[in-house]
């Protein structure tokens, strides 16, 4: 598989089998990656998308580690061991850094690419499993989240220019500390409002909206369903309902699907041009049927003519 395709790729992993790589457009399978077992939210993708990393935990051993790929073999090229076993994983959006959160509450870094020795560090942010992790759209900062329902915010400059930190000097790194926790594990966190705001959703089924800047909750959004096990947040600008009902757009608006380390972006302008010309075909089609019709009307009523005329002729001819 060449990494030049032109096709958005789907990446799926399991705990129970292989990273599986799809067509997005065609659902086709186009490739397997294989000797991974990746628990929950174990899978991103590094340096503009050039690389695939997952996190593994061994069923033999129980043992941690982070296993890297290239588009072009189906088998781990590079594995980076870890002291403890980890779930979820990002890379910075330069693609230098690359961060795991481990069972213990702690966010393990490494540095990239391979070349520069892949210097560990571990930093205190929880003190239960980090369930969940996500960098701010400007690429500033780290926010993580846990099995306790609490969220840390740590400015990546500061986490990756310290050495591995402890419980006494952790808090001199943490911007945010949310007083605020949800009652179950935090499953997914997406920034939106241009970076102002974090809108964070946990197992206990509560979706809270924070002001970025505070830490504070500023909304909770009404959940029906109970549990939540992901949760994905459509951001944009321009559309509203007009008058007569119709949505009328301008402006872009983009998906952006939490866990996956990337945003899906999609041209409304170019979507609304589609629809406009599929909305002309249909009406050139629907002339095209009435005037059809009307050719029809007319063959059968000059026909009727014909055979009139017909008959005329028999009638006189046997006179």
């Amino acid at each position: 598989m060449s990494s030049s395709s032109p096709h958005e790729i789907v990446l799926t992993s399991s705990p129970d089998g292989p990273i599986i790589a799809y067509d997005a457009s065609s659902g086709a399978l186009l490739a397997h990656f294989t000797g991974t077992q990746t628990p929950r939210q174990g899978l991103t993708l590094v340096g503009n998308s050039t690389l695939i990393a997952a996190s593994h935990i061994s069923s033999a051993t129980a043992s941690g580690s982070i296993h890297l790929y290239n588009w072009w073999s189906s088998t781990v090229f590079h594995h980076l061991p870890l002291p403890e076993p980890v779930a979820p994983l990002i890379a910075s959006l330069d693609g230098f850094y690359l961060f795991a959160g481990g069972l213990s509450g702690n966010i393990h870094v490494f540095s990239l690419p391979l070349a520069s020795g892949n210097v560990l560090k571990a930093f205190p942010a929880h003190h239960s499993p980090v369930s969940c992790l996500k960098i701010s759209d400007d690429g500033s900062l780290l926010i993580s989240g846990g099995d306790d329902g609490t969220i840390v915010v740590i400015p990546i400059s500061q986490l990756i220019g310290a050495s591995s930190s402890t419980d006494e000097n952790a808090s001199n790194f943490i911007l945010h500390r949310f007083a605020q926790k949800h009652g179950g594990a935090i499953m997914s966190l997406v920034m939106m409002n241009e970076g102002q705001n974090l809108i964070s959703a946990a197992e206990d089924g509560s979706v809270w909206v924070w002001e970025a800047v505070t830490g504070q909750v500023i909304m909770a959004l009404q959940n029906e369903m109970g549990s939540i096990s992901h949760m994905v947040v459509a951001t944009g600008r321009g559309a509203r309902m007009g008058s007569s009902g119709s949505n009328e757009s301008t402006g872009n608006w983009s998906l952006g699907l939490s866990g996956t380390g990337r945003e899906l972006s999609l041209q409304v302008k170019q979507t609304q041009e589609m629809e406009d010309m599929l909305t002309v075909v249909a009406k050139d089609r629907s002339k095209a049927i009435d005037m059809l019709e009307s050719a029809i009307e007319m063959y059968e009523r000059l026909l009727e003519l014909i055979l009139k005329e017909a008959k005329k002729g028999t009638s006189n001819g046997g006179e």
